[in-house]
């Protein structure tokens, strides 16, 4: 059975930031969403590519060779293996395509490091 979701409802139910919320599933993989403020860590993700799609703001994902500044309605897909850094200088929205394996912080694990739950 197919349901809709209404993105602005789920972005409601949480706050905060870098804590990506899993609301829905496509076959190997969660579609995510997450509220991003501030900088992240420099991570990369050996076996997974990442797809962030920017619903509000402006995201800048820096790489190591140059930055990366996605806007409202566009997308990047980071592929696997690529060290990057996001960056969020006011809230950004953003939905996440990923593999169910994919971690949150990458090879890094530290306090920032979080299991996304289903919203």
């Amino acid at each position: 059975m197919s349901n809709v979701t209404k993105l602005s409802d789920k972005f409601n139910l949480f706050q905060v930031p870098w804590h990506p919320k899993i609301v829905g599933e496509l076959n190997d993989s969660y579609v995510k969403l997450a509220k991003l403020k501030g900088e992240f860590v420099w991570h990369h993700h050996a076996n997974e590519d990442e797809l962030f799609l920017v619903i509000k703001g402006t995201l800048v994902i820096k790489l190591r060779d140059q930055e990366l500044t996605i806007h409202e309605g566009e997308f990047v897909i980071i592929p696997k293996g690529i060290e990057h850094l996001p960056v969020a200088q006011e809230e950004v929205q953003v939905l996440l395509l990923e593999s169910k394996t994919t971690l949150n912080t990458g090879n890094v694990q530290n306090e920032r490091t979080v299991e996304a739950e289903w919203i």
